[in-house]
């Protein structure tokens, strides 16, 4: 299964509900990198060497590290591809893997939520640096005690409940980093639904509904077992 969508989609909500549901597990490229380096192993010398050099870890080497980390046991049901793929080459790379195997991708699961959504949803986003404590400046159970009605957010308006101190925005919070974000998504990642379309297995869930309602979404679209 490659579960996919735009930041803030809720895929990180999402996904553990699906590994419960199908015993399967997550599989995140940056989880299996960082792994694949402590380890050691082959595939991980040649992704640490390009980490050093400060080069983008190839596209053959990330394909290198799944086929690895497919091979182990808790992946004989099946498991879920998060992060990857993210173009239409790492896409026709997956399913050459997979076809070596005789497998290949039999569920995409698309959480779609329109960009102005992601904007409020996203932009929103403060914490607390020291206790990763999370504060949203528009939806009231987050909002910190300090924002008061008609406050613009900001470093003197945004302060942590406990401490009293300034919350921060991350680097990817902001609408310009957002934007970014979100046009390489378009471009990139949208394709792939393109791609497995005739394949009649992509399922398109609405995100922006609340997380319960998109859970029963997603829920609808898997098998009654796991795979």
């Amino acid at each position: 299964m490659i579960l996919t969508g735009p930041p803030g989609a809720g895929k990180g909500s999402q996904a553990p509900k699906i590994v419960e549901k199908l015993n399967i597990p997550q599989l995140s490229t940056g989880d299996m990198l960082r792994a694949a380096v402590a380890n050691q192993t082959e595939i991980g010398k040649k992704a640490q060497a390009k980490m050093k050099a400060g080069e983008l870890v190839s596209d053959d080497i990330v394909v290198g590290i799944i086929k690895d980390r497919i091979a182990e046991m808790d992946c004989g049901w099946g498991f879920i591809l998060d992060g990857f793929p993210r173009t239409i080459a790492q896409t026709k790379a997956l399913d050459e893997l997979l076809a070596s195997q005789g497998e290949k991708v039999n569920s995409v699961v698309a959480i779609a939520v329109p960009d102005e959504f992601l904007a409020k949803r996203i932009c929103g986003r403060w914490i607390h640096k020291n206790s990763g404590r999370s504060y949203h400046t528009t939806y009231p159970p987050a909002m910190p005690k300090s924002l008061k009605p008609g406050m613009e957010p900001s470093k003197e308006t945004m302060l942590d409940d406990v401490t009293g101190e300034a919350l921060m925005q991350r680097p990817d919070d902001t609408a310009e980093a957002l934007k970014k974000r979100l046009t390489e998504y378009h471009a990139q990642t949208v394709p792939i639904l393109n791609h497995y379309g005739p394949k009649n297995i992509v399922s398109v869930i609405d995100g922006s509904k609340k997380k319960d309602e998109v859970w029963t979404s997603i829920e609808g679209t898997l098998p009654a077992t796991r795979v």
